[in-house]
């Protein structure tokens, strides 16, 4: 017997916006818990190391604009 695939349906819109805010660490826990159940975790993972590494690229050419 073959178990129901629960398809998630989240917008890339609506990821970013969760994983600004878990950079912030401010959420409320509905909005938290809406999240789970709405986005992917592979496309939630996805995304935050693409902006992390977005951030970190930022600062670098901040400082190297600084510097200069």
């Amino acid at each position: 017997m073959s178990t129901p695939v629960h398809r998630r349906r989240g917008s890339l819109a609506g990821t970013v916006k969760a994983v600004l805010w878990g950079f912030l660490g401010v959420r409320r826990r509905a909005d938290y818990q809406q999240d789970i159940e709405r986005l992917n975790p592979l496309h939630l993972m996805a995304v935050g190391v693409a902006m992390a590494f977005l951030f970190v690229l930022a600062l670098i050419l901040v400082v190297n604009w600084v510097v200069s």
